[in-house]
This record gives structure tokens, C-alpha cells and sequence, in this order.
């Protein structure tokens, strides 16, 4: 778009979670405005390339959902953040999540909007001119989080800008996003990471073995931050995988009328106890990871094995249920873990829940 002088406006970055829009977002930011472009990236050594090297150019310009904080106790808006959210980028090497970020400003109990007071600022901002000559950039990070009664504010000022201004819109919820807006944009499909290149930079970053890089590329869904996570809590994930075996083996060893030893109710008992006792994120994060796996289950047993996305370890596991877990009753099953979920987000009895779960999952592999 650079070199064919035909750059809009206003362009939303649709991605999903996690992955590299905002810092693509800033790399095409820095290309813009460098004075010195080579062909296929900035110079990264001239005068603007070094203050967006430490994301403090004059022209550039940063909103992102923001709230009341220990800090700022009244009328919160980007600027006064601006610092902290530069911190943030920093420390995440770029790969930044709301939910982290709301973590950083302490106010993940909070509901943080892009609010009015964004909104006026922008439009100030966007009628001053330029303070080095060239582009005026605003970087919109989480679009679908302005403030519905702020938005009519911006309306005009995307659809009739100064010139050589740019509005970069940010967004992993395209159904989030005022119809109005979406109509004054062009969309910019930011496709997720592949596989291979998540691996090479888990291997880069971390040290990790290619095994291991390989089977948290599968199964992170082309987010990044996922597969820093996943790593961050592998032994969480080794865990959540061994008390999957031993609730499911429970199930499996019911349908094949095996002894009460084999059935081992005091081990799925006490893993359903162990279970309750992490918290109620883990508690979600266990019935999601149960989804995933009866997906890919259900892959594995229909020969689509090019759609499951497991580590090495899962697969191995996964194996076993291939007859258990079929087309019959898999969605049965993923309706009670949607069940379970609806019900642990609502502060219903854990303990009743996942006994109530394991009970009714039973029945439907003795089908």
C-alpha cells in the first residue's frame, strides 16, 4: 500500500487473539514514517525509526481500553497511561493480551473502555498538525472496547480526517464493532502464525526442544501469546491431562464391565476433589481442555487425522478412546462440558458439578 501511494484512512486489523497485529500495526506505522525505506522494510537506523525503536515518536499516537485505577482515581483516559503501556509492550516483547494488560493496570475487576475523553483527545490531536512534517498515526488497540455513547465523537473525524493522517483500528471482535465504524474502514485480515514459524520462535526464545516447541505450535491456535503461556504452565497441562485419563479410563473400564478395581472410583474421586480444590478458572480451563481432546478424538476416530491439533503425549492418549468416543455420542458430551462451564461461571456447587458431569458422560459412553 506504501509504495503504491495508497494507504487509507482508517484500516481495521481484524486478527484473532493473540497474535502479531499490534505489533504489524507498528513495524507499518514505522515503514510510513521513515526516512529512509528500504524495499521490503524501514531503515530502522534513521531519526524516526529510533523513537519508534522506543515507541515515543511525536506522531505517534496510542489508544487502548483504559480504567479507574490506584493511580488515576477519576476520569481515566490513554494518556495518562501512556508510559505503563509502553512498559508493557516492552516487557511482552510486543505480543500483548487485554487480559494481561487489565492485569498490569490492576483493574481486571474493572470494566475498561475507550472512553469519551479518548475520543476528544483524538480529535484534538488530529487537528494539530504534525509535529515532524509527515503522517500523524493513531493506533487503536481493542476497538471493540470504545464506549458505544463515545464513538458518534469519531465518526466524522474517520471519515473526513486532516491530511496524512492514519487511523489503525485494532480488533480480534469484528462483531463488536459499531456498523458505522465498520463502514468508514477498510479491513485488513491479519491471518493467524503458522505453525512452523511459532515453533522456531519458541525455540529462539526459550531454549525449548523442536518436540517440544512442535507440539505447543499445535495445539496454541496461531496465537503466540497462547504458546508463551502454554509453556509458562506445562506442568499445569501435564496434569490437566493426567486427570483427563483417569476420569475417562474410569468411563471406559464402566463400558466394558470391568472389575471395581479397574473402575478405580476412589482415584476419579479424588481427582474430581483435586479439581475443586484449583479455583474456578481452573475448573473452566479442565472442561475446555476436555472439549479439545473429544474433538480430537472424534478427528482421530473419523481418519481426519490433519485436523487434530495435540501434542505427541495427547495423541498417545487420545488413542484409547477412539471407540468409546464416536459421532454417536461425542456431542452429547461436549454439550455436558458446555454444560459444566455454564454452570461454574453461574458459582454453582463445584463438587456437585463435576460428580453430576462424570455421571452423565458415563451414561452416554455406555451408549
Amino acid at each position: 500500500m506504501v509504495k503504491e501511494n495508497r494507504i487509507s484512512h482508517a484500516q481495521l486489523f481484524l486478527s484473532q487473539a493473540g497474535t502479531h497485529s499490534f505489533a504489524l500495526a507498528v513495524a507499518y506505522a514505522q515503514y510510513i514514517c521513515c526516512q529512509d525505506k528500504k524495499e521490503d522494510d524501514s531503515c530502522g537506523v534513521c531519526p524516526s525509526c529510533a523513537k519508534f525503536e522506543k515507541l515515543a515518536h511525536p506522531d505517534l499516537h496510542f489508544v487502548f481500553p483504559n480504567c479507574i485505577t490506584k493511580k488515576v482515581k477519576k476520569d481515566p483516559d490513554s494518556r495518562q497511561f501512556t508510559q505503563e503501556f509502553r512498559d508493557f509492550v516492552f516487557t511482552k516483547n510486543y505480543h500483548i493480551d487485554m487480559e494481561d494488560w487489565l492485569l498490569e493496570l490492576g483493574g481486571e475487576n474493572k470494566q475498561a473502555t475507550i472512553n469519551i475523553r479518548d475520543c476528544s483527545n483524538i480529535i484534538q490531536q488530529n487537528n494539530i498538525q504534525s509535529y515532524e512534517g509527515g503522517y500523524k498515526i493513531f493506533i487503536f488497540w481493542g476497538l471493540d472496547k470504545l464506549y458505544h455513547a463515545a464513538a458518534p465523537k469519531l465518526l466524522k473525524t474517520f471519515e473526513e480526517p486532516e491530511k496524512n493522517t492514519l487511523f489503525i483500528l485494532l480488533t480480534e471482535n469484528q462483531d463488536k464493532i459499531l456498523s458505522t465504524i465498520l463502514s468508514r474502514t477498510q479491513l485488513v485480515n491479519i491471518p493467524p502464525l503458522k505453525k512452523d514459524i511459532i515453533a522456531q520462535q519458541l525455540i529462539a526464545d526459550f531454549g525449548m526442544t523442536p518436540q517440544k516447541a512442535t507440539d505447543i505450535a499445535e495445539i496454541c491456535e496461531g496465537s503466540y501469546v497462547k504458546a508463551i503461556n502454554l509453556h509458562e504452565n506445562s506442568n499445569e497441562l501435564r496434569e490437566m491431562l493426567k486427570r483427563f485419563e483417569t476420569i475417562f479410563s474410569g468411563m471406559t473400564a464402566l463400558k466394558n464391565n470391568a472389575t471395581a478395581q479397574q473402575r478405580n472410583y476412589l482415584a476419579v474421586q479424588d481427582t474430581i476433589t483435586a479439581i475443586v480444590s484449583t479455583g474456578r478458572e481452573e475448573q473452566k480451563n479442565f472442561l475446555r481442555f476436555v472439549a479439545r481432546m473429544i474433538r480430537n478424538i472424534l478427528m482421530l476416530g473419523s481418519k481426519n487425522e490433519n485436523l487434530v491439533r495435540a501434542t505427541a503425549e495427547e495423541k498417545k492418549i487420545m488413542s484409547a478412546y477412539i471407540k468409546t468416543i464416536a459421532l454417536k455420542n461425542a456431542q452429547s458430551i461436549l454439550n455436558e462440558c458446555n454444560q459444566a462451564l455454564y454452570h461454574i461461571e453461574r458459582n454453582g456447587n463445584s463438587t456437585l458439578i463435576f460428580t453430576d458431569f462424570y455421571l452423565k458422560v458415563s451414561r452416554l459412553m455406555l451408549s
